[in-house]
């Protein structure tokens, strides 16, 4: 995840501001498509 989203995340969830917090994920979930095509078909190891 890149270190500006990160930053947004954190100030977003800070100020308890959840739209944009939505708005976020779901512009990682579209960058983590566009340059990492294949990953969400990896099962997480929890």
């Amino acid at each position: 995840m890149p270190s500006w989203l990160k930053r947004q995340l954190l100030e977003a969830y800070a100020k308890k501001d959840f739209r944009k917090v939505k708005t976020l994920n779901q512009c990682w979930f579209y960058y983590k498509n566009l340059h990492y095509p294949g990953e969400q078909d990896k099962k997480s190891s929890y």
